[in-house]
């Protein structure tokens, strides 16, 4: 194992110190490992915030910031944060409107921000609604899971509804307009390598040389199967056609994202797209947005993942307005 650490078991803190030292407009609690913006939320302003296991960068945290989270809570590698954690943040973003859990559907993510919303309440009445992300067609169940797993969407869904957020709109308007975001997108993975969790010291599972995994999940979760290595064009297929066959996406505009895993070079990814982007072309699918890059990672995974939204005027709206985060930053 080659990676730029100290140590196994200090990555996340070391990583929260580089956090903290590249961007002095965000606060960092070291204790609860919390990345805050650095400014209180305003009052009367819903409060947005996420989080799960850290080594998908830049979820969460690289999306703290003006029109998308107030906060995001990082627990360890591939783990769940505590609901201690989760409360805390809860606590201190509340400013009197509520606050909106944006929650992927995996088990230790739901039960602890189920936990954490429940002691919330009981503790401060803070108010909380939740939204569980589950946008992969992949599987039905799976290592994490029950259910489809939550992945590339969350990251369309935070701009979104941080934007609303944003906008003043009240609890129940963010979280209606979060879970219609949900039904509306779907996301298929790949990938070439196996990524390597610091503190195993190994890759998560054997990926011949020759061989694919297609439907793979962000934390290395066998997908629907294995497949020989083959050009891209063939790959992009094989995201595409589940995507498609899920929901129907024509008829109205599109968000695409392609992103990377965190192990494949950007001319890659580019190229990918152009793949997608002829493909969807064809299906008649009318992308009116796209992202291309890293967003939503699995440590250094090589390989890529699709997630389509299925948008509208209001959604394209929303996903325009300035946003000013580490991870993505426009009209501002």
């Amino acid at each position: 194992m080659k990676k730029l650490i100290n140590a196994p078991d200090a990555v996340l803190a070391d990583s929260l110190k580089g956090v903290a030292a590249a961007h002095p407009e965000l606060n960092v609690d070291h204790t609860n490992r919390i990345i805050y913006r650095g400014n209180p939320t305003r009052a009367g302003k819903v409060a947005v915030i996420s989080g799960g296991g850290s080594g998908h960068e830049p979820l969460h945290g690289g999306y703290v910031g003006l029109g998308m989270l107030d906060a995001a809570i990082a627990g360890e590698v591939f783990t769940s944060p505590t609901p201690d954690q989760i409360q805390e943040a809860t606590r201190v973003v509340d400013s009197g409107a509520g606050v909106l859990h944006i929650v992927k559907n995996y088990t230790g993510d739901v039960m602890n921000f189920e936990m954490a919303a429940e002691l919330a309440d009981a503790d401060t009445g803070v108010t909380v609604a939740t939204v569980v992300v589950d946008d992969d067609v992949a599987v039905e169940d799976s290592t994490y899971t029950a259910g489809r797993r939550g992945v590339g969407l969350t990251v369309l869904l935070e701009k979104i509804v941080g934007a609303a957020a944003e906008e003043g709109r009240d609890l129940a308007d963010v979280e209606a307009l979060a879970n219609r975001v949900n039904e509306s997108g779907r996301s298929m993975g790949m990938a070439l390598t196996s990524c390597t969790v610091p503190a195993a010291g190994r890759p998560t599972f054997d990926l011949p040389d020759d061989m694919m995994e297609i439907g793979v999940g962000i934390h290395g979760e066998p997908g629907r199967h294995r497949v020989p290595l083959a050009p891209a064009a063939s790959i992009a297929q094989q995201l595409v056609d589940p995507v498609l066959a899920d929901l129907d996406f024509t008829g109205g505009p599109v968000i695409a994202m392609l992103n990377g895993m965190g192990g494949s070079p950007l001319i890659e990814l580019y190229l990918m797209y152009g793949e997608v982007a002829a493909l969807l072309e064809k299906a008649g699918v009318t992308v009116a947005r796209t992202l291309v890059g890293d967003y939503i990672t699995s440590l250094d995974m090589a390989g890529c993942s699709l997630t389509l939204l299925r948008a509208d005027d209001e959604l394209l709206r929303l996903w325009d307005a300035p946003v000013n985060t580490a991870g993505l930053r426009w009209g501002v």
